[in-house]
């Protein structure tokens, strides 16, 4: 029998918020609003998967661009991922 040994590559509350530049209560604050998902640890503390940076910095850029409070990044970020999901979609069909 073979296993797999898969790494997970996961960041603390406190090291995610330092790669992301942002103070820790504001991540804190991110995940309440439902713009991070973070992933519960061996402890129950709070994970990041290093994939989350992206969305982090997504959330940052789209703040300081569009005149729109934390709250309404959520609607903003579930209709780029729906937009994102329909394009692939239509290169799907049509390079069928």
């Amino acid at each position: 029998m073979t296993l797999a040994l898969v790494h997970r590559h996961v960041l603390t509350l406190e090291a995610f918020a330092a790669a992301g530049g942002v103070h820790p209560v504001l991540v804190t604050r991110f995940v309440a609003l439902g713009l991070l998902d973070p992933v519960a640890g061996a402890g129950g503390e709070p994970e990041f998967p290093a994939a989350q940076l992206a969305r982090l910095a997504r959330v940052q850029r789209l703040h300081a661009e569009l005149p729109l409070n934390y709250a309404a990044l959520g609607v903003v970020l579930d209709l780029l991922a729906r937009i994102d999901e329909l394009e692939t979609e239509v290169r799907r069909l049509a390079g069928r």
